[in-house]
């Protein structure tokens, strides 16, 4: 592919340094020195310090300054970037310049959401802009024509920048970014960083692969291992796989550390439990490939990360349901998860966009219609590996599940962020061959048949369980391990075996309304500009 054409270029020296800085843009009126650091506004032909900003935190991305690629047939160069965080994650928006004749403008922002990636552009909001005290995670919004549901509300800080910008940047002050999400799997963003002028963008999710990128930063093995931290609690080595992480947990006493303050900090950690959990049936680091689509094209995942889960019961008479996650990386897909319950194992990420209601308490996301399953809260019981986001102690998601055949959807909301998840379900022997995973395949065959298949499914499975409770009723007396199959499926020190040794004296049939989350846990966000 044939790099961008060059723009037409201006150049001034740092009214504080004297090192060059060169626009590649007439619109753009503001950049960021890129030896001091300081903030330069454009006046005209000249250029006037009016701040300085902090250092960038290089991470995993793989984009820079530099790089180049197409989007929609219209050439664009990176020429700037934003880096904005609040207390539970940090994210990129990146400044592209597009050739003559691009859609939207001149310029447009590439922005990290949720592990994924959108573009996105400036727009003019047709209507005044709700003051942000009135926008609710979940709630509906009428804005520039379209029903929106507000996704995300954070106080974001904007960190650092580099580059060449269309506004000039104001560090180490905080302010209020509300995300929007509609059915047309689209993204709007309120910026009030400039409270008098709201700004608003509207964007599409994209993968970097389709970008044709090039000029991408090579991100070296040797930095990543050399960045070695102690562990707070035992004093064992650190060493994150990916440069941005925010916790990552102790191989050694399995504290959860957190680690977005970087080296020279103090680092906040809690203990964990050592020995009750069963290992991760997918060992850490290991590589599979898998589809993100039935039949779709076959991507190449690292596993990063492993958290147990488990439902919490609204009563004493119901069975607690536990469920694991792998977190998977891919350097141009971002993150997925991969999520092993009792009813099986899928494949999820999370959505650009938002589903809209639908009757009977469904919703509807491309034209399927998805039915409710259950609603539960979920909470975390144990993680190892690390994560782009910063993990807290039995951290507590509202989480509702929907269903359609074979296609999960699930909703999370933790805190001030709701979280949209799409996935497929698949086969264990999938998994199996994806990974190369070797023993008995009966380990991980733990898959249910839907319940919505149809009304006699439904009365045969309630059947099913009848007979089943009460054969364990009868045979109680002469059995010495009335668990034995969660043993035998799930090992003796899982979650699972545990718990039904918990309630041995007990059914032992489960009548609440969990199951085991369909989406990835995600409390990383990310703005969009």
């Amino acid at each position: 592919m044939s790099s961008p054409a060059p723009q037409r270029r201006w150049q001034a020296a740092c009214p504080n340094c004297g090192g060059p800085v060169e626009f590649a843009s007439a619109a753009s009126a503001s950049a960021v020195c890129s030896y001091c650091r300081s903030t330069l506004l454009r006046e005209g032909e000249a250029l006037r310090r009016i701040g300085q900003v902090g250092e960038v935190f290089e991470d995993y991305s793989p984009l820079q300054l530099g790089a180049s690629g197409r989007y929609a047939g219209a050439a664009f160069t990176v020429v700037g970037r934003l880096q904005l965080g609040d207390e539970d994650a940090r994210w990129n928006e990146w400044h592209l310049l597009f050739d003559g004749g691009a859609p939207g403008g001149r310029s447009a922002w590439l922005s990290e959401d949720n592990g994924a990636f959108v573009m996105a552009f400036d727009a003019p909001l047709p209507e005044a802009a709700p003051p942000p005290e009135q926008l609710k995670p979940g709630s509906q919004q009428l804005l520039a024509g379209q029903a929106w549901q507000v996704a995300s509300k954070v106080q974001a800080t904007l960190f650092a920048a580099q580059g060449e910008l269309p506004r000039p940047p104001e560090a180490e002050r905080s302010f209020w970014v509300v995300d929007l999400r509609n059915a047309q799997n689209e993204v709007a963003t309120l910026d009030y960083s400039q409270p008098a002028a709201p700004q608003w963008s509207l964007g599409r999710p994209v993968r970097l692969e389709e970008l044709a990128l090039s000029g991408l930063r090579e991100v070296q093995a040797s930095s990543l291992g050399s960045r070695s931290l102690p562990c707070p609690s035992c004093g064992a080595a650190l060493e994150p796989r990916l440069e941005n992480s925010r916790s990552i947990v102790c191989g050694q006493c399995q504290a959860v550390v957190d680690i977005s303050q970087g080296a020279g900090a103090d680092l906040a950690f809690y203990a964990q439990s050592v020995g009750s959990e069963a290992l991760p049936q997918i060992p850490l680091g290991s590589s599979g490939e898998l589809p993100l689509e039935t039949g779709g094209q076959r991507i190449a995942w690292q596993v990063l990360g492993y958290l147990e889960r488990c439902d919490l019961p609204e009563s004493a008479d119901d069975e607690q349901t536990f469920w694991r996650e792998y977190l998977l990386y891919n350097r141009l897909e971002g993150f997925a998860f991969l999520v092993d319950t009792q009813e099986g194992w899928s494949l999820v990420r999370p959505l650009t966009g938002a589903p809209k209601p639908a009757a009977g308490g469904g919703v509807s996301w491309q034209g399927k219609t998805f039915r409710k399953r259950w609603t539960y809260t979920a909470k975390i019981t144990h993680v190892l590996g690390e994560f782009y986001w910063r993990l807290r102690r039995e951290e507590r998601a509202l989480v509702s599940d929907y269903e359609c055949g074979r296609a999960l959807l699930s909703r999370e909301q933790t805190g001030q962020e709701i979280t949209w998840s799409l996935g497929r379900q698949m086969d264990a022997g999938e998994v199996q061959r994806a990974f190369k995973l070797q023993g008995p395949a009966a380990a991980l065959q733990r898959d249910a048949g839907s319940l919505s298949d149809s009304g006699n499914t439904l009365r045969n499975i309630v059947v099913g369980l009848f007979l089943i409770a009460l054969l364990f009723a009868m045979l109680r007396s002469c059995d010495g391990d009335d668990c034995q199959d969660y043993r035998d499926n799930f090992g003796e020190s899982s979650a699972e075996y545990q718990q039904c040794k918990r309630n041995s004296s007990g059914s032992g049939v489960r009548t609440g309304s969990g199951g085991g989350s369909y989406g990835g846990y995600n409390s990383g966000g990310g703005g969009h500009k």
